[in-house]
C-alpha cells in the first residue's frame, strides 16, 4: 500500500492550484501509480482542511457534530472535496470499465449533441468509369442521399454518500465499496444495451426512414443475409462458411460487395477452447472426400481475434433463446463497422454542496453523483454475421 503524504498534498495544493494537483492525481490514479485504497477520507480531512483535526472532531455528536457546518462556516474544505471527488471517481471508472465488459470494448465511442440524430452521408458512386477525350469536359455524377438514423439516448447515473461516519470512523473501504458498486452498475448497464444490439435482441437499425432488423436469414426476405443457422463452430469450414454470406452482400446504392474485412469472433464460454483451437492453431489439414491425400497449409484465420462473453451468453437466454442452442451462438465480422455507442456524455461525477438537506436528514456530508448518457447504435448490418448451431 502506498503511504499518502497529506501534509505534502496540502501544500502542492496551495502551490500549485486545484486545477494542476487535481490532474496530477488523476494520471497516477489512472496509470496505477496510486489506488483508491490508497487513501483515507479522515487523513484527507485532516490533512487538506485547514485545522482539519478540529473539523473531524466536530463530526462527533458529543462535540456538536449536528452542526458541523455551521460550526465550520468559513472553513475552506474544496480541496478535501476534490482530492476525494477523484478518488472517488477513480474507483467508479475503474468499475465501470472492466474486463468482464467484452462487448463495451469491440465497438467505437462516438461523441454527439444530439438526442439521437441522423448521419448523412453520400451514397458510393458505381464505378462506371468514362473515358475522357482530349480537351472535352469531364461528365458530372449525381450522388444520391444515404443516412442512418440513430436511436433517442438515455441517462444513467447513481448517487455515492459520504456520510459523517465514513469521516470519522474512516470508512474509506465502505465509500469506495459503494463506487464500485456505482461504477459496475451503469458499465453492466451500458453492456447489457450493447450486448442485445449485437445479438438482434433489439433491432433500432433505421435507413433512409425504413426499420430493419439487424440480422436476415437465407429465404426470409430481407434485404441481405448475415444469419446462418447450422453452423456450430467446429472447424475452419464453419468459419469459411459465414465468411461467404460477406461475398453475397452488396452495397445498396451501387450493387458492388460489401468492402469489409471480418477480423473478430465472439463466442460463448462453451466454445471458447473450440474457437481458439480453431482460429489459434498452426496449420489446418484438409482431405477431400475420396481424396487419397490430405493437404497441410498454415491456418488463414490466425488474424482473427477471438473473444468470449458470459454476458453475452446469458443476454441470449434472456432473449428466449434455449441454453443449448444459445451456447452455439458466434458471431464474426467488424464489429467497429457495425455498431457503435453514441455518448452525448462518459461517465461523469459530480458533487452536492456542502450543507444540503441531505446532511441534515441523514448525516449525508457529501454526495457524488455519477451519470453517463448514450444510445447503442447500429451503423452497418452488413458488417456482422451471426451463425447459430440450430
Amino acid at each position: 500500500m502506498t503511504t499518502i503524504h497529506y501534509r505534502e498534498l496540502r501544500r502542492r495544493y496551495q502551490l500549485d492550484g486545484p486545477e494542476p494537483t487535481v490532474k496530477h492525481l488523476s494520471e497516477a490514479l489512472r496509470q496505477g501509480h496510486l489506488k483508491p485504497e490508497d487513501f483515507s477520507l479522515r487523513d484527507l480531512a485532516e490533512g487538506l482542511i485547514p485545522d482539519g483535526h478540529a473539523w473531524v472532531r466536530l463530526l462527533d455528536p458529543r462535540q456538536g457534530g449536528a452542526c458541523v457546518l455551521e460550526s465550520s462556516e468559513g472553513v475552506d474544505v474544496t480541496a478535501f472535496l476534490n482530492v476525494t471527488g477523484q478518488v472517488i471517481y477513480a474507483k467508479i471508472l475503474e468499475a465501470y470499465a472492466q474486463e468482464a465488459f467484452v462487448v463495451s470494448r469491440l465497438v467505437d465511442t462516438v461523441p454527439t449533441r444530439l438526442d439521437g440524430e441522423k448521419i448523412p452521408g453520400v451514397g458510393r458512386i458505381k464505378d462506371e468509369a468514362t473515358e475522357v477525350a482530349p480537351g472535352m469536359p469531364y461528365p458530372h455524377v449525381g450522388f444520391g442521399e444515404d443516412y442512418i438514423e440513430t436511436p433517442s439516448t438515455t441517462k444513467h447515473g447513481l448517487i455515492v454518500p459520504v456520510t459523517r461516519e465514513a469521516i470519522f470512523f474512516d470508512r474509506t473501504n465502505l465509500v469506495l465499496a459503494r463506487a464500485a458498486e456505482v461504477g459496475e452498475v451503469l458499465g453492466l448497464n451500458k453492456e447489457k444495451r450493447l450486448i442485445d444490439l449485437v445479438i438482434g435482441a433489439t433491432n433500432p437499425y433505421k435507413y433512409k426512414g425504413v426499420g430493419y432488423n439487424t440480422y436476415y436469414a437465407s429465404g426470409a426476405g430481407g434485404p441481405w443475409v448475415n444469419q446462418l443457422a447450422g453452423n456450430e463452430l467446429v472447424d475452419w469450414t464453419d468459419v469459411d462458411a459465414a465468411e461467404q454470406l460477406f461475398a453475397e452482400m452488396s452495397d445498396p446504392n451501387t450493387g458492388e460487395p460489401i468492402l469489409v474485412r471480418p477480423n473478430t469472433v465472439l463466442v460463448m464460454p462453451a466454445y471458447r477452447h473450440a474457437a481458439n483451437r480453431v482460429f489459434h492453431a498452426t496449420e489446418i489439414q484438409y482431405t477431400q472426400a475420396g481424396a487419397p491425400t490430405t493437404t497441410s497449409a498454415a491456418n488463414p484465420l490466425s488474424t482473427y481475434r477471438v473473444v468470449d462473453s458470459r454476458l453475452v451468453y446469458r443476454r441470449i437466454v434472456a432473449s428466449g433463446v434455449s441454453a443449448a442452442e444459445a451456447r452455439t451462438w458466434w458471431f464474426l465480422g467488424d464489429f467497429r463497422r457495425a455498431f457503435a455507442y453514441m455518448e452525448n456524455w462518459p461517465i461523469t461525477v459530480t458533487q452536492s454542496p456542502l450543507g444540503s438537506e441531505a446532511d441534515f436528514n441523514q448525516d449525508v456530508v457529501v454526495r457524488f453523483k455519477a451519470s453517463e448518457r448514450g444510445a447503442a447504435a447500429v451503423l452497418n448490418p452488413r458488417c456482422v454475421v451471426k451463425c447459430t448451431g440450430a
